[in-house]
């Protein structure tokens, strides 16, 4: 009774047990010059891609621009995002958003520094500077002590 159904079926006293015969197992037959057997396939070796670094390194020479981003909704990022990856410095001022989507902007903002090699650095508790790689900032980079809004984003 090796159905599961019939066995339910049995165990609620919907169908009767029916007898059940042990069979033995059937003897292989010796075969005659049997067909050779199909070649066993063998697993390919594996090659790893290697794909080239194509990083696209923006230009080492002076700064002739810096962008300040004054965003209102989270979706603002995809313009710091685009301008960092062409290696523009760019202030961002998060007093116009929420708490809760300006730690969000900043989390953003800190991975995509942290992917294209640049720096992150708060000026005052609600203006951060995404400087690329080959932008050198200098200061002492601590916030001001007597800024009054440096809580909110201090401990995270």
């Amino acid at each position: 009774m090796s159905n599961p159904l019939k066995k339910t079926m049995v165990y609620l006293g919907l169908a009767d047990e029916e007898e059940t015969y042990e069979e033995t197992a059937p003897q292989p037959i010796a075969r005659k010059q049997a067909a050779p057997a199909a070649p066993v396939e063998k697993a390919a070796p594996v090659t790893p891609l290697h794909r080239p670094a194509v990083v696209r390194q923006p230009s080492a020479g002076p700064v002739s621009e810096i962008l300040t981003v004054h965003p209102k909704q989270y979706r603002d990022a995809q313009t710091i995002a685009e301008n960092f990856r062409e290696g523009i410095p760019v202030i961002i001022n998060l007093s116009q958003m929420s708490d809760a989507d300006a730690r969000r902007l900043i989390d953003f903002a800190s991975g995509l520094s942290l992917g294209l090699y640049g720096r992150i650095e708060r000026v005052t508790s609600k203006v951060f500077l995404l400087s690329p790689e080959n932008i050198a900032v200098s200061g002492d980079g601590a916030i001001a002590q007597a800024d009054p809004e440096a809580a909110p984003f201090a401990s995270q």
